[in-house]
């Protein structure tokens, strides 16, 4: 029985442990790529609407999440996942919601209406 309680708690240990590194990755990555600095607060609430909830981004802001970069941009929907506000949302479902908000700006920027 003592051991059960010994290994339970190595399993609760690692599991934090394991979330705080991955909550310090994706801190790292977004301070060493000056993530914060790349998007203005509205075209931020675009993509985490079109992430989070459901909208669209525009092509200012398409702009801006290209200027942000695919790291940062999978940085920070990390981080946000990470965050207990968001719990209850699916990890899977907000990725797939996360790659398909950048497919689209990706295919926005490669229209040639948007290129004239």
């Amino acid at each position: 029985m003592a051991s059960l309680n010994v290994y339970s708690a190595l399993v609760v240990l690692f599991l934090t442990c394991g979330a705080a590194m991955a909550t310090k990755e994706n801190d790292h990555i977004i301070k060493e790529n000056n993530c914060e600095t790349k998007m203005a607060l509205a075209c931020v609430l675009e993509a985490f609407t079109s992430i989070f909830e459901t909208g669209s981004i525009s092509n200012k802001c398409c702009g801006e999440l290209f200027v942000l970069g695919k790291v940062c941009h999978s940085a920070f929907v990390k981080r946000t996942l990470e965050n207990p506000l968001f719990k209850d949302l699916s990890p899977a479902t907000i990725i797939a919601k996360s790659i398909q908000t950048w497919n689209n700006f990706l295919a926005l920027i490669d229209s040639p209406s948007l290129s004239a």
